[in-house]
C-alpha cells in the first residue's frame, strides 16, 4: 500500500492490468471482423454497418437476399456453473466458445444473420493471461459463428469474486427481414423433426451434473472414464457447438419452418416455445445417438429420465422442423456442412387444442 493517499490500486483495482489486456487482445478480437465494423474495441462505444456487413455477407455466399423491412435480433445469455470446471482445471480457453454458441445460437434460430457480439468478463482480481484465454475463445467462438467481437467490458471487483474466480455474460446481435422470420406459424401436423447433434452437456445442466458426478459418484475430474474414452474434465469442458454453419445450410437448401436451440429445459422445455397451438411434437428416443455421458450422469446421481429430459439436451443440440418433403433436402445439407443429423421425430394434432408441447414417449 502507498505511504500517503489511497489509490485505486491499493483498493485491489489495477487500471494498467485492464489497459494491457485491451492492448493484447486487440489483434486477435480485429482477426474476427467479418465486414461492417466501423470501430470496435478501444472506444466508448461500438460503430457497425448494417449495410457493409450484407455485402460482406452475399459476398462469401451466404444465403441472404434485400431486406426490405430488415429487424435487429438480439440475445444474451453466460455459461453457469460449468465455469467452475474451468477454474478447478485451470482451463480457461474454450469457455469463451460456449459463450458465444450459448448467445449466437438463440439468435440463430430466427433465421437471422450473425453480425456482431460484445462479452463482459468480471472478477476480484484480474489475471491477465486467464482472461486473454477466455477472450480468445470468445474470438474463436465469433469466427465460428461468422459475426465480428467488436467490445466488451473488463470489470475487476474485489470482494465479490471468489479467488481465481471469474463471470462472463455475452450479447449476440444479428439481423433478420421481416418476411423471413423463422417463427414456427407455418408448422403443421405432418412435419419432420431433424434433430442435430450436440457434443454433450453443451453449457447446460451443470449443477445437477456436478452434484451427481463429483458428490455423489466420487469421481475426479482427471479420471479416465472407460465409457467416455476420455477423462472426466475433457468431456465436461467440450464446447457448446456452434450452429450457424448448419443453420446455414438448412436456409440454402431446405428452408426451416422452425427452429429450437435445445438449452436449460431440455427438449420438452424448448421445442414447444417455436410450434403454434394445437400441436405436438413426437421425439423418438431411439432415432439418435445419446452421449455416453448422459447416462454417466444418470447412473451417479441416481436421477429419473423424466428429470434428465426436462434438464440436459441428450444428444440434440438443435431440433428443427421441416415439411416431409424437404427432410431429405434438409439431411443432406445438414451432412455437407459437417452435422450429425437424423429425422427424431413429427408434429401431430394436440388432442382438444391448448398449447404446444413435446413428448419423448416411453
Amino acid at each position: 500500500m502507498s505511504a500517503g493517499g489511497l489509490t485505486y490500486k491499493d483498493s485491489g483495482v489495477d487500471a494498467d492490468l485492464g489497459d494491457t489486456l485491451v492492448d493484447r487482445i486487440g489483434a486477435r478480437a480485429k482477426r474476427t471482423h467479418r465486414g461492417g465494423v466501423v470501430s470496435g474495441i478501444g472506444g466508448f462505444a461500438s460503430l457497425f454497418s448494417l449495410k457493409e456487413a450484407f455485402l460482406a455477407a452475399k459476398k462469401r455466399g451466404a444465403p441472404i437476399e434485400a431486406m426490405d423491412d430488415p429487424l435487429i435480433v438480439s440475445g444474451t445469455d453466460g455459461v453457469g456453473t460449468k465455469l467452475k470446471i474451468a477454474f478447478e482445471l485451470g482451463r480457461h480457453s474454450t469457455v469463451g466458445i460456449d459463450l458465444v454458441a450459448m448467445c449466437v445460437n438463440d439468435v440463430l434460430t430466427t433465421g437471422a444473420l450473425p453480425l456482431f457480439f460484445l462479452d463482459y468478463y468480471g472478477t476480484g482480481k484480474l489475471e491477465i493471461d486467464v482472461a486473454e484465454a477466455v477472450i480468445s475463445g470468445i474470438a474463436e467462438g465469433c469466427e465460428q459463428a461468422n459475426m465480428s467481437l467488436v467490445g466488451g467490458e473488463t470489470a475487476e471487483l474485489p470482494g465479490l469474486y471468489h479467488p481465481g474466480e471469474y463471470d462472463l455474460a455475452g450479447f449476440a446481435v444479428g439481423v433478420v427481414d421481416r418476411a423471413a422470420i423463422i417463427d414456427g406459424r407455418s408448422v403443421v401436423p405432418g412435419d419432420v423433426l431433424i434433430g442435430v447433434g450436440s457434443s454433450g452437456l453443451h453449457s447446460n445442466g451443470y449443477s445437477l451434473a456436478r452434484k451427481a458426478l463429483l458428490d455423489r459418484g466420487g469421481l475426479a475430474l482427471s479420471s479416465t472414464v472407460d465409457s467416455l474414452g476420455e477423462t472426466l474434465g475433457e468431456a465436461l469442458l467440450r464446447p457448446t457447438i456452434i450452429y450457424a454453419t448448419a443453420i446455414e445450410a438448412l436456409l440454402a437448401e431446405a428452408r426451416p419452418k422452425a427452429l429450437a436451440h435445445i438449452t436449460g429445459g431440455g427438449i420438452v422445455g424448448n421445442l414447444p416455445r417455436v410450434l403454434p397451438d394445437g400441436t405436438r411434437a413426437v421425439v423418438l428416443r431411439d432415432r439418435w445417438r445419446r452421449p455416453p455421458i448422459f447416462d454417466l450422469v444418470q447412473r451417479c446421481g441416481g436421477i429419473s429420465e423424466d428429470e434428465m429430459e426436462r434438464t440436459f439436451n441428450l444428444g440434440l443440440g438443435l431440433i428443427a422442423v421441416v415439411s416431409a418433403e424437404a427432410a431429405p433436402r434438409a439431411l443432406a445439407a445438414l451432412a455437407r456442412a459437417g452435422s450429425t443429423a437424423s429425422v427424431v421425430g413429427h408434429i401431430e394434432v394436440l388432442p382438444d387444442g391448448g398449447p404446444a408441447d413435446a413428448v419423448l414417449p416411453k
